[in-house]
């Protein structure tokens, strides 16, 4: 994209894991950024796209897993910094 990039990491704190619910919320913050923005464990060998719910949700990430996230674009790091508060606020913010 335009060099302007940004990674994180946070865990995920659900007992149920990254389910339905907060895989939507996720998603849902994600698609406000006009970075592309993806995410893995550290299990997964491949990057989803943080604004497919369904991408989110077919990683099955687990209670205690870690979530990685990567952005590129024009707000990267802001939306980097934002998931990461999502995630760590156990996704009610």
């Amino acid at each position: 994209m335009n060099g302007h990039k940004a990674a994180g990491e946070a865990v995920i704190l659900d007992p149920t894991g990254l389910h339905a619910r907060p895989a939507v919320k996720l998603s849902k913050l994600a698609k406000g950024f006009s970075s592309s923005i993806e995410i893995k464990t550290g299990e997964a060998e491949t990057w989803v796209n943080a604004k497919s719910p369904n991408a989110v949700m077919k990683l099955k990430v687990r209670h205690g897993e870690t979530l990685q996230l990567r952005a590129d674009g024009e707000d990267a790091e802001r939306a980097v910094g934002e998931l990461l508060a999502l995630i760590q606020s156990d996704f009610e913010g």
